[in-house]
C-alpha cells in the first residue's frame, strides 16, 4: 500500500524528530549504559503499542492509531502484528550503543535519520533516473549528501580528528548502497544503515 506524498512527509518528519536520540547518545556519553536502558524500554513500549494497535486495543493501540495509523505502508488486518519503522530504529539505537563508542553511535544514527528521509522525499518527488528496486539516482545522492552533512556535524561538535571525516564518508556511501539494496538484504534499512556506518568507521 503506497501512502500519499503528504503522509510520506509526515512519516519522515517523525523520522527526523528521532534526532533527539543522537543528542541523547552524545549527552549520555559518560553513562552509555543509561542510553542502552532508555532505548531498550522505548523499544518494548513501541512493540507493545504496535501489537495492541493490530489487535484493536482500547488504550495504547488507539493512541498509536491516531498518531501513526495513516503513515503505515502496510494495511493492518485483524490480529496481525504490524511492525513500523519505529521498532527497528530503536533496536538499532540500542545495538550500536552496545557495540560502538558514543560518538560513532551518534553519527551512525544521524546518517540513518537524515539520509533515509532525504532519499525518500527527494527520490519520490524528483527521482527521474532509476537505479534498482525502484530507487533513483537523485534519492541515492540525496542520501549521501544529507547523511554526510549530519555525520560531519556530529564529528565537529565532538571535536573528532580529520581522519574521521574521511572514514565517515566511506561509511555513508556504504550505507547508501545498503539502503539501495534493502529488498535483497531483507532487513529494515532503519536497522542496517547505522550498523553499516558504525562497522566501516570502526574497521577503518
Amino acid at each position: 500500500m503506497e501512502i500519499s506524498y503528504f503522509e510520506e512527509i509526515k512519516r519522515k518528519l517523525v523520522h527526523l524528530s528521532s534526532l533527539w536520540m543522537v543528542a541523547a547518545t552524545l549527552l549520555l556519553a559518560q553513562y552509555q549504559w543509561c542510553a542502552c536502558i532508555m532505548f531498550a524500554l522505548l523499544l518494548v513500549l513501541t512493540v507493545v503499542s504496535e501489537h495492541d494497535y493490530a489487535n484493536n486495543g482500547k488504550y495504547l493501540g488507539r493512541l498509536y492509531g491516531k498518531l501513526f495509523g495513516k503513515m503505515l505502508r502496510k494495511e493492518v488486518r485483524p490480529g496481525q502484528w504490524i511492525v513500523s519503522g519505529g521498532a527497528p530504529v530503536l533496536a538499532a539505537a540500542l545495538l550500536i550503543n552496545l557495540l560502538f563508542a558514543p560518538v560513532i553511535a551518534a553519527a551512525a544514527l544521524a546518517v540513518m535519520l537524515t539520509g533515509d528521509a532525504a532519499a525518500a522525499l527527494i527520490g519520490r518527488k524528483f527521482g527521474r533516473h532509476k537505479l534498482v528496486n525502484g530507487k533513483s539516482l537523485e534519492g541515492f545522492l540525496s542520501f549521501i549528501l544529507a547523511g554526510y552533512t549530519a555525520l560531519a556535524a556530529v564529528f565537529f561538535i565532538s571535536q573528532m580528528p580529520g581522519n574521521f571525516y574521511l572514514w565517515g564518508l566511506a561509511g555513508v556511501v556504504l550505507a547508501a548502497v545498503v539502503e539501495l539494496f534493502q529488498k535483497q538484504l531483507k532487513l529494515d534499512d532503519n536497522f542496517t544503515i547505522p550498523l553499516a556506518v558504525g562497522i566501516v568507521i570502526c574497521w577503518l
